[in-house]
């Protein structure tokens, strides 16, 4: 059965500069001299934004359960997603790897070829226990990614870009006293462009599907790791 997570608290990386004092104040005393008292508030309504706008955000891990241990990380998509996008599985599974092991201290994660092997060579793994996947890959922790959603267009419109990935995000620990029931679960979606109407023209595929599984490969193992982000994304 699902678990609901505890959200967790981040903290606000306030960043000042002395540039940034130095420009605002260049720019209320040109602001003054100019048009008086009465434009002031704009000037500094148009920097607090743009500061707000550079705000950071200073966020935890929502699951730290794999500093020490063995974990691989596995993918699961439906047939059509297969069919129409051959390489995603592989690619957010590599990726995914690649950032835990890189950014979780002691975490020791199963080569992302041998965990696509194993499941090419056990065509009914989707039908076994957690548990059971996890023992039969050797690890401490699965790391279970159901991809229910993965799109580039609009349903039933192949001229405008609109792409979608989304997924629930698992974690299963074999040495836990529920081996095969989820200790944390996540749903993680991201889409890209983050604008609407963009056509075939003013893009290629290849550069959509880039954008939309850079986002939603950096959203699944922000996860699993403390990190940096922007309090509000442009992309």
């Amino acid at each position: 059965m699902i678990m609901n997570t505890t959200l967790t608290t981040v903290r606000f990386v306030h960043i000042a500069t002395r540039s940034m004092s130095r420009v605002f104040a260049l720019l209320c005393a040109a602001t003054l001299a100019a048009t008086g008292p009465g434009c002031i508030a704009g000037a500094v309504g148009a920097i607090g934004q743009q500061i707000e706008r550079g705000k950071k955000l200073d966020v935890p891990a929502q699951y730290d359960g794999l500093e020490g241990k063995t974990s691989a990380v596995i993918v699961n998509a439906d047939y059509a997603t297969l069919v129409e996008h051959p390489d995603v599985v592989g690619n957010v599974t590599a990726n995914v790897a690649v950032r835990i092991r890189e950014y979780v201290k002691g975490a020791s994660v199963l080569p992302p070829g041998q965990v696509l092997e194993w499941q090419y060579r056990t065509p009914q793994w989707r039908s076994l226990p957690y548990g059971e996947i996890a023992r039969e890959l050797g690890v401490d922790r699965l790391i279970y990614i159901d991809l229910y959603e993965y799109r580039l267009n609009p349903v039933g419109n192949s001229y405008l870009w609109d792409g979608v990935a989304g997924a629930n995000v698992g974690v299963i620990e074999a040495d836990g006293i529920s081996p095969d029931e989820f200790v944390f679960t996540a749903n993680v979606v991201e889409k890209f462009p983050n604008r609407e109407g963009v056509g075939r023209e003013s893009a290629r595929r290849e550069d959509i599907q880039r954008g939309l599984l850079t986002l939603f490969i950096q959203g699944s193992s922000w996860l699993f790791y403390r990190h940096i982000e922007d309090k509000y994304p442009e992309y």
